[in-house]
């Protein structure tokens, strides 16, 4: 097989100063890339700041060969990470929103700014990166950009609705980036990973953890990213060494006469509504979605 290499890349990793982020940008200039090694230095928690966390990965990166330099900005400051990269490489290809913080509290004791410094870092940050990203790549055609989402998001965590929120919604981001992109050759997917790192370290046990090494994601996100991949708006599971991909699934659902829609009837047909075991299907479009329900509007 042939090695994936990214001698002529740029890319962008936030957050890269630790765990997967660290891992990735490693990667990725062991694979030939110019890598822009993000990290504003504060806790899992979002306090302070420390320029040795990304100046120690890019002193890595250049002792094994590669091409990086040290951006110390926060997400929310995406333009100036953005003209980091401009300012070192001149262009940029490939954006990993790895950064992220958590602030955990069950949903009675969650305070506004926990909600709202972990929407301005994973959110507002991920885009504020992408969207000053984004000009960059539509020009030259082509782009790869990677939204870190998290089980939490897809399932639900009890402690997390912060949290939660904001990684559901930067899938949403992405599969909308996804179909906007496309044309232009920009390339948008998400990963939900499991991996050892500050951020689950508050949540697994630390004898699981030895196992679950950022390395065993990091190849899916190489993947995802190289010009030869063409898939887009996926959401993939990845971690120890497996990988999924997620897909939406919805019943076969009931029609009801446009006569009769209403609580009595719903409850009537409540176990056929919730039931997937016959005739499920699995949307891929806002269009494919409506399809049932504009059908249905003929069923007098």
């Amino acid at each position: 097989m042939t090695d994936l290499r990214f001698e002529d890349k740029v890319v962008i990793v936030t957050g890269a100063g630790n765990g997967l982020g660290r891992s990735h940008a490693l990667e990725f200039g062991r694979r030939g890339a110019k890598v822009i090694v993000n990290d504003l230095g504060g806790s899992a928690f979002g306090d302070g700041s420390n320029k040795a966390a990304a100046d120690v990965v890019v002193d890595e990166i250049k002792a094994a060969g590669g091409e990086a330099a040290a951006n110390y900005d926060s997400v929310e400051d995406g333009g100036k990470i953005v003209q980091t990269a401009m300012d070192n490489f001149g262009k940029i290809d490939i954006v990993i929103n790895n950064a992220g913080i958590l602030r955990d509290k069950s949903f009675q004791k969650m305070t506004d700014e926990d909600w709202d410094l972990i929407y301005r870092v994973h959110v507002k940050g991920s885009y504020a990166v992408t969207h000053a990203a984004w000009p960059h790549m539509r020009e030259q055609q082509y782009g790869r950009i990677i939204f870190t989402a998290s089980a939490a998001g897809i399932y639900g965590n009890f402690g997390q609705a912060n949290y939660s929120m904001a990684k559901l919604g930067l899938h949403g981001l992405a599969q909308t980036l996804a179909h906007e992109g496309k044309k232009r050759n920009i390339i948008v997917n998400s990963i939900a990973p499991i991996a050892a790192s500050r951020l689950t370290e508050t949540v697994m046990p630390a004898d699981i953890l030895k196992n679950l090494k950022p390395e065993y994601v990091t190849p899916l996100v190489s993947y995802l990213c190289h010009e030869s991949n063409t898939d887009t708006g996926g959401l993939y599971e990845v971690g120890a060494g497996w990988i999924g991909k997620l897909r939406w699934e919805r019943t076969a659902g009931v029609g009801l006469k446009l006569d009769n829609v209403n609580a009595e009837s719903i409850a009537d047909s409540w176990a056929q509504i919730c039931d997937f075991s016959e005739g499920s299907t699995n949307p891929v479009s806002t269009q494919d979605s409506m399809m049932a329900p504009m059908q249905n509007l003929q069923n007098k």
